[in-house]
C-alpha cells in the first residue's frame, strides 16, 4: 500500500513517477523499498491516466453520526444502528475495491 501512496503523493506534487522517485518516497517513510514491487507499480502506472482514474473512483461518504441528544428510532434503535454500520462497512469495501482496481 505504501507504494501506491508514494505514487499518489508524487502525482499530487506533479512529479514524475519513476522507480527512483517512488523508492525515495518509500525510504523517507521509513520502509525499505522492494525493487520488484516498485518496478511493477511504475510499469502498471505508465499505462494509466491517474487523474482520470481518480475522478472515476467511487468515494465513500461517511454518514453523519447521531448527536447525543437525538431520540432513538422507534422500535429498534440498536437494530437500526447495526444495519447502518453494516451499510457503511459495505461502502468502505466497495471504495477499496474501486481503488485497488486502479492499481491492481
Amino acid at each position: 500500500m505504501e507504494y501506491v501512496y508514494a505514487a499518489l503523493l508524487l502525482h499530487k506534487l506533479k512529479q514524475n513517477i519513476t522507480e527512483d522517485s517512488v523508492k525515495n518516497v518509500v525510504k523517507a517513510a521509513g520502509v525499505a523499498p522492494d525493487d520488484v514491487r516498485v518496478k511493477a507499480l511504475v510499469a502498471a502506472l505508465s499505462e494509466v491516466n491517474i487523474e482520470e482514474a481518480l475522478k472515476a473512483a467511487p468515494v465513500a461518504v461517511a454518514a453523519a453520526a447521531p448527536t447525543a441528544g437525538a431520540a432513538p428510532a422507534a422500535g429498534g434503535g440498536a437494530a437500526a444502528a447495526k444495519a447502518e454500520e453494516k451499510k457503511e462497512e459495505k461502502k468502505e469495501e466497495e471504495a477499496l475495491e474501486g481503488l485497488s482496481s486502479l492499481f491492481g
